[in-house]
């Protein structure tokens, strides 16, 4: 069998058992493993994705320390291996840092391996500059696959409550003032960018953002709103699987209860029948050098 042959056959699984979309669609509709929106009266929360950015990050951090406003920033790895002095800013100013993976990719386009790998670098870059391990994670576009939901013991999945659309230039300043204003409530997660480099952002978008952001903050000022961090938002928990299913998971409907126990009994024989296939190829004899790769290291 063919290398070729074994990467079709591999993605046919995975679209087989929707890899990624249910778990995708389960979060998204049912907020269901995932932290989206707190329930508080008084707080929200500032996200920011992307970052750092050698231009726009400063300027964020003075604006909140201006307002006394604390924030969550989901930092791309590649960019915080290039500016630890932004990280380590960000870390001083009393902010939380989250992991936004290495490089900007969906985890759709990527092997459970690959996207574990790349959480894991990002976390030792973070831990590296500012001596704190990070636990709080959100997937590039908030896209998940199955292996993002196995490995909830080991991080806290953060989404968004309300977007803007801040990453396009042709939102301008005024429009997306007015709907961060439509949306300044409590208990709101805010999903923000400090970085107008990636696939399909614009690079002078975050300039809007900033001048959007400083007409929020003192209407927030105004309303008695205070900007917290998530974890604050989430009511300033330590990790651990029992705080995990009090504090992130709103009880479901009945049937909704009902169509996730269907999902995750189907996607836990995926699992399986995953890791079982991945044992069988590591015993298979290999003649190439990419087959003793794959053999040696497991999945890629």
């Amino acid at each position: 069998m063919t290398t070729i042959l074994q990467s079709i056959l591999l993605w046919l699984l995975y679209l087989s058992s929707f890899y990624a979309f249910i778990p995708s669609l389960i979060s998204r509709l049912f907020g269901f493993r995932v932290f989206r929106r707190g329930r508080s009266d008084t707080q929200f929360a500032l996200t920011f994705d992307d970052g750092p950015d050698p231009h726009y990050t400063p300027r964020l951090l003075d604006l909140l320390r201006q307002h006394q406003a604390k924030a969550t920033f989901f930092v791309v790895g590649e960019h915080a291996a290039s500016h630890p002095e932004l990280i380590q800013r960000i870390h001083e100013e009393g902010h939380l840092i989250g992991i936004h993976n290495y490089i900007h990719k969906t985890n759709w386009l990527m092997r459970p391996r690959t996207v574990r790998d790349q959480i894991q670098r990002t976390g030792q870059i973070i831990h590296e500059v500012t001596g704190v391990k990070t636990c709080y994670y959100r997937p590039p576009w908030g896209i998940m696959n199955l292996f993002d939901f196995f490995s909830k013991k080991e991080r806290k999945i953060v989404l968004w409550s309300s977007m803007f659309e801040d990453w396009r230039s042709r939102v301008g300043a005024q429009r997306l003032t007015e709907r961060m204003l439509k949306e300044l409530r409590g208990g709101e997660v805010m999903l923000l960018h400090d970085r107008g480099t990636t696939l399909g952002a614009d690079a002078y978008a975050p300039e809007q953002m900033l001048q959007a952001l400083e007409v929020v903050l003192q209407e927030a000022e105004r309303l008695g709103l205070q900007s917290v961090r998530v974890d604050t938002l989430m009511g300033g928990i330590i990790v651990s699987e029992s705080q995990n299913k009090t504090q992130l998971q709103t009880p479901l409907k009945l049937w909704k209860r009902i169509v996730v126990a269907l999902w995750l009994g189907w996607e836990k024989l995926f699992h399986c029948g995953y890791t079982i296939y991945g044992r069988l190829r590591q015993r298979t004899p290999c003649c190439t050098s990419d087959h003793v790769y794959i053999t040696e290291h497991g999945w890629r």
